[in-house]
């Protein structure tokens, strides 16, 4: 018997929607969306937003950035130089802060001249600023002051949501039945949820085949593994 052809499939990128409308709130993350929409009144000139991969911070950055007219950059990218022309705005968002080298000098220079400026700077991780490897005792210091909220592992209903926005994302049709058993049998992360609308994506297009209940089945057997699940 013949196989079936399969599709050659482009990997093409795709254009998430970012913006506050698209964003959807629940427990897990009321408190960073909280902090977001009460710019510029936060209570210092330095606020962190922890939470683990693929929970929603960058999307919250970039909701922030389009209020603020913050730069954006990866933090092991900061320099001293480039400190006074990121923060031109009077907003600068850095992002994973507790991953890859970082230049504690320039920070500690960011979050001084955000405070001259009376300006703001969002700053982003993974864990809380107390276990990151500072050792400038000054910069120790204005991290410790900090407002610092969390953004805890989704509820069934964030989750949920995740999933419908991933699939729109990539103009996928999915009915509540597919949802349903995705939500009881996949990881609970958001770091999961994108992968594997991905991997259905990917593999729904190469073979030509409808995003159906036994179809996301045959993906989620076929592809239970750290390569699709990466660790929260």
């Amino acid at each position: 018997m013949t196989a079936p052809a399969r599709q050659l499939v482009l990997d093409l990128a795709v254009r998430p929607a970012l913006s506050r409308e698209d964003f959807f709130v629940s427990p897990a993350n009321a408190a960073a969306v909280a902090l977001v929409d009460q710019w510029p009144h936060w209570p210092a000139h330095v606020a962190v937003i922890v939470g683990p991969p693929g929970s929603g911070k960058s999307h919250l950055v970039e909701v922030w950035r389009q209020a603020s007219g913050a730069g954006r950059l990866s933090a092991a990218a900061l320099t001293a130089e480039a400190v006074p022309g990121l923060l031109a705005s009077g907003a600068l968002a850095l992002e994973d802060v507790d991953h890859g080298p970082l230049d504690q000098t320039a920070l500690f220079h960011a979050l001084n001249l955000a405070r001259q400026q009376a300006g703001h700077v969002l700053l982003t991780a993974t864990s809380h600023p107390g276990a990151w490897p500072v050792t400038l005792p000054d910069l120790a210091t204005r991290l410790k002051l900090a407002p610092v909220v969390e953004i805890a592992p989704p509820d069934d209903a964030l989750l949920r949501a995740v999933l419908v926005k991933h699939f729109t994302d990539r103009q996928i049709a999915v009915d509540e039945g597919v949802i349903a058993y995705l939500l009881t049998r996949m990881p609970r992360s958001m770091a999961a949820a994108r992968a594997l609308v991905a991997e259905i994506d990917r593999r729904a297009l190469e073979e030509r085949a409808e995003v159906t209940r036994p179809f996301v089945a045959r993906v989620l057997a076929a592809f239970d593994s750290p390569d699709l699940f990466p660790d929260p």
